[in-house]
Order: structure tokens, then C-alpha cells, then sequence
């Protein structure tokens, strides 16, 4: 097993990171040639998910989202800590904190329009996300 944390930082809310290119490193750098990849980000208003990395596809999932959790709506969590972002609770629990990946001959076995991303879902800006990135197998 191998393990490395990938470190992000993100702007504002909306924003998505592809992080293709760092787990094939990570991935390289452990010597596992098949086995499976494990990444969770700690925190509970990102997300991380495998999409096409394109313009036009990242704003439907966004608009998506903001349908199912919106701006507008009145949440609890607000009220009770009165930070304004439980519409970003909501949303990265709808996505998930983690993903896992097969690998085969040590590559990641993700179809040719999938990227690894992660989603920066809180309202409030600017912030340091952190991944774990485990790698299994032999």
C-alpha cells in the first residue's frame, strides 16, 4: 500500500481542479501495477467525481447541483451557525468524498473523456483542500 496526500487550492465556489495528471503520477511513483486507487478529500463542502473536463459540461453539473441544492433555499445549517454554506454541505454530500479507480499495468483505467476532479462547492472563498491518496494492490 502506498499512500501521499495531493494538495489543492481553490479560488471560489464553482471552481473544479482536474487532478488526472497527479494521480497517474502518484500512481507511477508507487510501482502498483494493479490494484485500485483510493482518493477522499477531507473536507465537507468539496466533492470529488470523474467527468469530462470541459467548459461546457462542468456548468451543466454546476447548474445541476444549484438545481437540487439551491442558492435560495433556506437551510438549517445556516440558521443554526450562520455561515451561509449548507446549500455546500448539501452539494458535496450529493457528489461524495471519494473515488476509487482500478489500475491495470500502472495506469489508470479511466475512459477516454474521464478526468478525475475535484469540486470546490463552499460559498465561502478560498480555500486549501486536502486528498488522500491511497494506492493498493501489486
Amino acid at each position: 500500500m502506498f499512500t501521499k496526500t495531493i494538495r489543492a487550492k481553490t479560488q471560489h465556489e464553482g471552481d473544479v481542479i482536474d487532478l488526472t495528471a497527479e494521480v497517474k503520477s502518484i500512481v507511477k511513483e508507487s510501482g502498483i501495477k494493479t490494484g485500485l486507487v483510493h482518493l477522499f478529500v477531507q473536507h465537507s463542502t468539496a466533492a470529488l467525481t470523474t467527468i469530462e473536463f470541459e467548459p461546457g459540461v462542468l456548468l451543466d453539473l454546476m447548474r445541476a447541483l444549484s438545481v437540487l441544492a439551491p442558492d435560495t433555499a433556506a437551510y438549517a445549517h445556516d440558521t443554526r451557525w450562520g455561515d451561509g454554506n449548507g446549500r455546500s454541505h448539501v452539494k458535496a454530500a450529493l457528489v461524495g468524498p471519494s473515488l476509487t479507480i482500478p489500475i491495470e499495468n500502472g495506469n489508470l483505467l479511466c475512459g477516454t473523456w474521464q478526468q478525475i476532479v475535484l469540486l470546490e462547492l463552499d460559498v465561502n472563498a478560498g480555500r486549501e483542500r486536502t486528498i488522500v491518496c491511497t494506492v493498493t494492490g501489486g
